[in-house]
Parts: C-alpha cells; structure tokens; sequence
C-alpha cells in the first residue's frame, strides 16, 4: 500500500508521483507535492462561469456556445444574454428566463459573465 494522497477533484486512490507532482490517471489531475492539501476550488468555493469569473444571483452573461433545448427544435444562440440569474443545486447551475425560449437551467461551464 502506498501513503499516496488521494486526488483532490476526483478522489481516486490512483494518484502517482511524477517528479515534483501527483497525477491522477483517472481525471487527469495534477498537483505540486508541497500543495497537496489544497486546492484552489476548496479555497473559493462558489459558481463560476467558463472563464472562471465568480457569478452571484442577479448577474447578466452570455451564452459561449450553441445549446440545444431538450425536447425541441429551439436552440439557444452563441450571444444570447441572459439576465437577472439565480444559482442553484445541482447539475444544472442557474435558473433564468431565456426572451422567446422561457424558463431554462443551464450549466455554468457554457455561460461568461458580462
């Protein structure tokens, strides 16, 4: 048994040592030794969007990529702004109202804040 950190995004018992860092081979993760028990995520915890920006309830951001609306032939455009989000639990990280579309989840990695 190896005295190995486990990974800190996914938490897999994998981890190697490579030089000065842990690699998990399961998500792909990478650490320095010397930071092993912290991460930047636990740190500032939070919803953030695509970029990396934290959002709150109330911002305004914009669609980055072409969504396809589940069970209809709507898709919601690259530049769609949406205001007025709330953040959520979940998969599905913000509720909105999309103008012509109605109310939607979406997740947070397709969305930049304005």
């Amino acid at each position: 048994m190896s005295n190995l950190p486990n990974c800190l995004q996914c938490g897999s018992e994998l981890t190697y040592e490579d030089g000065e860092l842990y690699i998990c081979p399961e998500c792909g993760h990478e650490w320095a030794k010397n930071s092993a028990t912290t991460d930047t995520h636990e740190e500032a915890p939070g919803v953030r969007d695509a970029v990396g920006n934290l959002l709150a309830d109330g911002d305004t951001v914009t669609v980055i990529k072409d969504l396809k609306v589940k069970g209809s032939s709507l898709v919601v455009k690259v530049g769609t702004k949406v205001k007025n989000i709330r953040l959520v639990d979940g998969d599905h990280d913000i509720d909105c109202k999309i103008d012509g579309i109605g109310a939607m989840q979406l997740k947070s990695e397709f969305l930049k804040k304005v």
